[in-house]
């Protein structure tokens, strides 16, 4: 049997060139098994308190709670942990928390089988999924904005996703009427076969008419989704949404659990579910939720936004699933995309294909951690 020897959260920090180098972070973890097994997850706490926060309740509370078991038995040990933080536990920090250990227990499992992750998930339900430029608007000026995102469709991507009202240069997200032109004239610029999908985002701050009207002036424009453009607990605004336009509405990237997605399912009012394997209570987590997408007929999306770790997770969550239509990369170069890893997982001519290495299929390059970890 492989048992679980040493986890070890590891804080760190990195410049965003997708936001004008603004430091963003997150939680590396590394688990050791007492065969000499390294695995590796994320816990996408970003804020730097929760990052404390998730590496405390990893080396307090889940490791004791854990250590000895079988590493490969990640149904156990994910059960395990989450009675553990049963007090404190349904959603938020300690949700994280369990995130980065599933996930490293996963890449172990799949290392001592000597199979790529989605092996395991029972194999592939795409050979390759679009490749989708996932980035915020915030250059200066609409022409600058449109330009940008023109080049990512030349270098070779079929599918965009836009977040607005974020940090930089733009007043994207601060007015319908500015959106609206923007996206118009993205329209005209790609034509009529890229796909455009909407991240309106916490940034803006929309009353449920706003976004009814903005919703139906983008439907002019064919844009594939709209995300978020209420707060995701809006329950009455999200069905009012869902009811007076024919826009596929996008929400979920900021749930944690199982039962939360459900309650969301149920309500009826979203067509496509944000999952992010860093924050769903892991590997483990996302294949619950993606086992309720099928139930409900929802599309589900990876939210791959973070480090390659959870890029590895989210490609093999993503191509066994029967409900995912893209993949979602950073079309900039960052470090913990390109330097963490010793190959960078990337597109092919506007594809997503399977990683075929076992486990997550990746190799951490320690020395990045180390020189990226938080002091």
């Amino acid at each position: 049997m492989t048992r679980i020897a040493a986890i070890e959260p590891i804080p760190v920090e990195y410049p965003d060139p997708n936001d004008f180098n603004t430091i963003r972070r997150t939680v590396l973890v590394r688990v050791t098994t007492d065969d000499g097994i390294v695995g590796w997850g994320e816990c996408i706490a970003m804020w730097p308190e929760a990052c404390k926060a998730v590496s405390t309740i990893i080396t307090e509370g889940l490791l004791p709670a854990v250590k000895g078991m079988d590493a490969t038995d990640t149904d156990t040990v994910w059960t395990t942990m989450r009675r553990h933080v049963w007090w404190y536990g349904e959603g938020g920090i300690a949700s994280l928390a369990i995130s980065g250990v599933d996930m490293a227990l996963w890449d172990i499992a799949g290392k001592a089988a000597g199979k790529p992750l989605y092996a395991l998930f029972g194999g592939l339900k795409h050979e390759r999924l679009k490749a989708n430029a996932s980035s915020h608007v915030n250059k200066k000026g609409e022409a600058a904005c449109v330009a940008e995102v023109v080049g990512f469709f030349e270098a070779g991507f079929t599918s965009c996703k836009l977040g607005f009202a974020k940090k930089g240069e733009s007043d994207i997200g601060g007015d319908p009427d500015t959106d609206v032109s923007f996206i118009r004239a993205l329209r005209a610029a790609l034509g009529d076969e890229a796909e455009i999908l909407v991240d309106i985002g916490n940034g803006v701050r929309w009353d449920v008419d706003t976004a009814i009207s903005v919703a139906n002036r983008m439907a002019e424009y064919r844009i594939g989704w709209y995300e978020e453009p209420l707060y995701p607990t809006d329950d009455a605004g999200y069905v009012k949404l869902k009811q007076n336009t024919r826009v596929r509405i996008a929400s979920g990237e900021r749930e944690f659990t199982e039962a939360g997605y459900r309650r969301q399912m149920e309500l009826g009012a979203v067509d496509v579910y944000g999952i992010d394997p860093a924050r769903v209570e892991g590997i483990t987590g996302f294949r619950r939720v993606d086992a309720l997408a099928s139930q409900y007929g929802k599309v589900i999306n990876a939210h791959a936004w973070s480090t390659a770790i959870t890029t590895a997770a989210s490609l093999h969550l993503s191509l066994a699933s029967p409900n995912a239509e893209i993949f979602e990369y950073k079309p900039f170069d960052v470090v913990v995309q390109n330097d963490l890893v010793a190959d960078r997982l990337w597109h092919r001519d506007g594809w997503a294909y399977p990683i075929e290495a076992p486990g997550l299929g990746i190799e951490v390059q320690e020395d990045v951690v180390r020189r990226i970890a938080m002091t």
